[in-house]
Parts: structure tokens; sequence; C-alpha cells
């Protein structure tokens, strides 16, 4: 029987994310990803006159494949795809894995190795800039253990949580695109966090469904040489399948000088200096997401948190949001500035915009919880 929820999603993502039409040529990207679920993404995506292709992974085959290419193997798969995804204008990928963990063992020369043949023209430069793209986890009882919930209960979540009115949002979110537009100096303040930098002229964009599932986030760039301070995150960050925690970054003119963490410090440190703009930051964000409450070590939720912010290492976007900071990566890291996790203040040229996590001034109120629509069915 096919469930309705499956659908729902599947218009959000052909409707509303990359709106798409006859006009369109779409690659459906599914990794791990149930065969009825990407059956039913295609159907929908057919249904809107849009040429539809499909590209059908395994995290294991991935992983078989990794540990062991050569540089002239990935350089031909990258020509491949690159030339694939030069003829679509848009993207939809459906990420799932039974083992989040399933990569831990691929060594970081080859992950480093992918990222700068692949990674980086593929997708960096090509289907970021240049398609519509949306993507999104799929809740496997994997993720339903990063969350500490059943899967039944994990998958509630996940359905409400990635089907919100993001319409209601993308209104809400107009006066923070304003101001951000109009800031100069930011002044990020919290438990082991004091940090400044410029956004002056760099622009802003909120998210609102149209790049990732869930959504609900407002991006700029700080001006790559304007940070200056520490920033200390407080949660724990899964990048390239290993666990970071307690990161803490000491900045001066824009570069990372210090980076320090619980216990792998060394692997920090390691993937700061996969290329010069990797110490640079090239996203500055603030998460509002009402029903995501808590880190579950995923990304594409930890960074719509309700009351954080993120600060990315790496690669920055082309057009508004970004400072032109170039690199083979792009890690936001999350930092939680809610009461319960130690509050924090964000502060836009010398006035108080946000504080332990909700925002004070009366044109942002409609970011809060109560006005997006959060439940607290994380709390």
């Amino acid at each position: 029987m096919k469930d309705p929820r499956v659908t729902r999603l599947a218009e959000l993502l052909c409707n509303h994310s990359t709106d798409l039409s006859s006009s369109d040529s779409v690659l459906i990207h599914a990794i791990d990803i149930p065969d009825q679920v990407t059956a039913e993404l295609v159907r929908v995506a057919l249904a809107t006159g849009a040429k539809v292709h499909t590209k059908i992974e395994s995290t294991q085959v991935q992983r078989a494949l990794l540990r062991a290419q050569s540089s002239e193997n990935m350089a031909q798969q990258a020509e491949i795809d690159l030339h694939e995804m030069k003829k679509m204008t848009a993207y939809i990928a459906l990420r799932g894995s039974e083992n989040a963990m399933e990569l831990a063992d691929v060594p970081m020369s080859q992950r480093e190795n992918w990222q700068k043949l692949h990674g980086t023209p593929v997708h960096l430069e090509q289907r970021v800039p240049k398609t519509k793209w949306v993507v999104l986890r799929w809740p496997l009882p994997s993720m339903a253990q990063m969350a500490s919930l059943s899967t039944e209960a994990f998958e509630d979540f996940y359905f409400d949580v990635c089907t919100i009115d993001y319409s209601k949002m993308q209104k809400a979110a107009l006066p923070l695109v304003e101001l951000m537009n109009q800031t100069d100096q930011v002044h990020l303040k919290g438990p082991g966090t004091d940090l400044t930098f410029s956004i002056k002229g760099i622009g802003s964009k909120s998210c609102h469904g149209t790049r990732n599932i869930p959504d609900g986030e407002c991006f700029s760039c700080p001006v790559r040489e304007s940070v200056n301070g520490t920033v200390q995150y407080n949660t724990v960050s899964l990048y390239q399948s290993i666990e970071f925690k307690n990161i803490r970054f000491v900045v001066k003119d824009g570069k990372i000088i210090e980076a320090t963490c619980e216990g792998n410090s060394e692997k920090l440190n390691q993937i700061l200096d996969t290329d010069e703009g990797a110490r640079y930051f090239g996203e500055w964000s603030l998460g509002y997401n009402p029903t995501v409450l808590h880190p579950m070590k995923d990304t594409l939720f930890d960074e719509k948190i309700s009351g954080s912010f993120h600060l990315t290492p790496g690669n920055a976007y082309e057009g508004p949001g970004g400072n032109g900071n170039k690199s083979a990566i792009h890690w936001d890291i999350v930092c939680i500035q809610r009461a319960d996790y130690g509050g924090g203040e964000v502060w836009f040229d010398g006035r108080l915009i946000r504080k332990d996590g909700i925002f004070v001034v009366p044109e942002l109120e409609g970011l809060n919880p109560e006005h997006l629509g959060g439940d607290g069915r994380r709390g």
C-alpha cells in the first residue's frame, strides 16, 4: 500500500523545491532508498512533464570503490558524471544508509582525493550553482538511533519536519533577509564564543524548502579576512563518517589559526589543511526550524535547529551569501544558543537581535517557534 506521506513529500520536492515543468530535465539520485519510494518520486516527477533520469547507488558499493579507487578511476567517473550533470536543469537526491559509519574506514587521503576530483567539479562547480537542486535524507532505523527515537516515532517526526509550511516560513524570513543585507558587523557571544566579523556587501538568502529538506535557515557569509576571536561549537559533528566533539576555533584575520576538539584534533586539523580555503569560512547562518530542537549528527537536520547558528569552514556559495572563498570542503558545524544549551547572543551593528535562541526585535518575532508552528516534539 502506498504511504500518503511519501506522496506528499514527493509532491513537495517536485512542485515546491525544484518547481519542475516540461522544460526541465531532472536527475533523481537515490542512495540506499527503498525502490517503492524512488518509484513514487519518479511518478510524481513525470507528472510534471519533466524528463526524468535516475541514478541508483549503494553506500556499501561506494565504500568498496573509495577504498581502492585510483585517481585515474576517480577522474574518469567525474568526467562521466559531470557530462550527465551538465544535461540536467534539476537534481533531487534522497540519501539513506543502514549504517551512518559505513565509510569510517575509508582512508582520509582517498576521501580528500574524491572530493577534489569528483565532488568539486560535479557538485560544487556544476550542480550547486547551475541546477535547481534539493537533497534530503531518508528515515531509516540508523537515523532513528542517532535521534534516540524508535523507528516509528522518528518516521512521524521526519515527515512532520520535512513537510512544514515553508511558504509561511519564507514570508516570516523576509525581514531577516532585509536586515542582514543592511548589516556590517556581527558579534556572536556565548559559552566559549566571542567572535566578530563583517557581512557588509555579502548579501543573504533565506532557505525554505528549495535546496535542503528539512529547511529553515537564513545564510550569509563573513567577509573573508574579517573574522576574529573564538568560537566554541556545542554539537557533535559527523563529518566524513568521523565524530568530532567540542570543536573550538581561534580565528585571526579570517583564518583558523588554532583548531581543537575532543579526541580528534589531529584529524580535525588534517581536514582543515585540505587546501588554503579550508581554514577560512564560506558560510554563516541562523537556524530556526521550530520542530528540530536537538542534534542527531546529521547536518541536514542539525543546521536547521531552532535557536542555532552554523559557521562553516571551506567553500562559499556563489552569488548572494558568498564571499568567494574556494575549497574542496564545506563543513557546516553547529552551535545551539538556546537557554537549555547554555544560551548565547547575536548582535548586528551593536543591536541585540537574538538572545538564548529567541529573536528579540519585533520585525523578526515571526521566526520564533510559536509563530512557525513548533510543537516541541523533539524536546
